[in-house]
């Protein structure tokens, strides 16, 4: 199928420019905003090295298959479980999978972009120097006024907005790609600047030594299952945005040492973001384990009080946001897709279409912080009710179901043919952590989350 079968939205121009995008796709909020607070919270390196075990049994095998089915379908996500279910013989209502992640990107996009304006809005904060000698009370303040304010919120929201859907109406290679060759290296120079200035810090020694020494006593059952989960939604998979990504890959390129490189840059910026931020936070005497508002309500008071602390300021929400914006460019690409190969749109329209339904969505995640904030659905305001829905459920279902249908259902001739592992003892491995390992440590992760375990 793959040797005939081309998206019609064009392919990229390398496997360099694949990396970048799914890379781009995988970093974001995730890695630089939570995954240095989970590890705050879990104690640190022991929970790293078992991030690091998921990020290799569980995550990897899942992102192969995901990116395998859209480059044997070349199409969106539902077009590709509606074309590959029938290619295997299999019930067609494995079409439904695909629904869930292009939903899932919907409604995660919905609220990201909202959080992705705070970022943009405290890069403005941090250029006019309004976190320069304030203490934690007066963080506080700054924050709280800012998300008082529905007004603000819509703003910031709207604008980031605008800039994902400008980039995604140019397409493949004049959008996605060119965003990315820009927003990826910039990502990383200005990520490695900031780990230049903790090594400066009289705590850089103790941040690292918390990021990578492992104490496995502060590591509990709930750590274990949070560091699965984590390994699992880092990269972008169950969402449809690495498959609808897969189908713009070239036939030549191998998919298995692709998602190797991938899933490791993903993971050493999670990592290299630690150590820029562990170090600071243990400088200024603050608390790692200070949770979701490390980044907005902690780090300002060490950027307001340190030395060089504008610039420093400046350069991390920049950072923040070009990590978002990698992102959220993905997140609505499957929809876009969908629009333009199943409804006769152009990408314009598409765009114009997803862009906009997105935007009125974030309006309930901005008023849950405001207006809305004592309407509760099933004891959640709007923005954790979209949380949970998309992270705590759709996306372990999604993942999955992925595993199982390129390890059970799809046959083993096209499975082979598409990932061309090196040999066979690399596919037999593939297979086994795809049919069995993957699939039982995602329900493990499910089941935490519905409160079983």
């Amino acid at each position: 199928m793959t040797d005939t079968k081309k998206s019609q939205h064009g392919e990229w121009s390398s496997r360099f420019a694949f990396i970048l995008a799914a890379t781009g796709s995988a970093v974001g909020l995730g890695n630089i905003w939570k995954f240095p607070y989970i590890t705050g919270e879990n104690g640190g390196g022991a929970f790293v090295i078992i991030y690091l075990l998921c990020v290799l049994l569980i995550g990897i095998p899942i992102m192969m298959a995901e990116t395998m089915l859209g480059r044997r379908s070349r199409q969106n996500p539902i077009s590709t479980m509606i074309t590959l279910a029938d290619e295997a013989g299999a019930d067609k209502n494995w079409h439904y999978l695909g629904w869930m992640g292009v939903a899932a990107g919907f409604l995660i996009l919905s609220y990201y972009s909202v959080i992705a304006g705070w970022a943009s809005a405290y890069v403005l904060k941090a250029l006019t120097g309004s976190f320069f000698g304030a203490d934690a009370s007066a963080i506080k303040a700054i924050f709280d006024d800012f998300v008082a304010s529905p007004v603000k919120l819509l703003f910031w929201h709207s604008l980031f907005m605008l800039a994902t859907m400008l980039i995604v109406v140019r397409g493949v290679n004049t959008g996605l790609e060119k965003a990315v060759r820009f927003l990826m290296p910039s990502l990383f120079v200005l990520l490695i600047l900031m780990v230049a200035y903790a090594m400066t810090t009289d705590s850089y020694d103790q941040g690292v030594k918390f990021l990578f020494t492992p104490d496995f006593s502060k590591l509990t059952g709930n750590g274990v299952l949070t560091a699965m989960g984590h390994a699992f939604f880092t990269l972008s998979l169950g969402m449809g945005a690495i498959m609808v990504y897969g189908s713009y890959l070239p036939k030549d390129v191998s998919i298995s040492k692709t998602v190797f490189l991938i899933a490791g840059t993903d993971t050493v910026v999670a990592l290299l973001a630690g150590v820029a931020i562990f170090p600071i936070v243990f400088a200024s005497g603050l608390e790692p384990a200070a949770g979701p508002g490390l980044i907005f309500q902690t780090l300002p008071i060490a950027f307001g009080n340190m030395t060089g602390g504008w610039f420093f300021g400046v350069l991390f929400f920049v950072m923040l946001v070009f990590a978002a914006l990698s992102s959220s460019i993905s997140l609505i690409e499957p929809a876009v897709a969908w629009l333009v190969e199943n409804k006769d749109m152009s990408r314009e329209q598409a765009c114009i279409w997803s862009g906009s339904i997105t935007w009125l969505l974030g309006l309930g995640t901005i008023f849950s912080f405001n207006v809305w904030s004592e309407f509760k659905i099933f004891d959640r305001t709007i923005f954790q009710l979209l949380d949970y829905l998309t992270a705590n459920l759709m996306l372990p279902i999604g993942g999955f179901c992925i595993a199982v249908f390129a390890g059970w259902i799809m046959k083993q001739q096209h499975t082979e043919h598409e990932l061309d592992m090196p040999n066979a003892l690399s596919y037999q491995t593939w297979q086994i952590l795809t049919r069995y390992v993957a699939p039982a440590a995602v329900f493990l992760v499910f089941l935490h989350v519905v409160g079983v375990l």
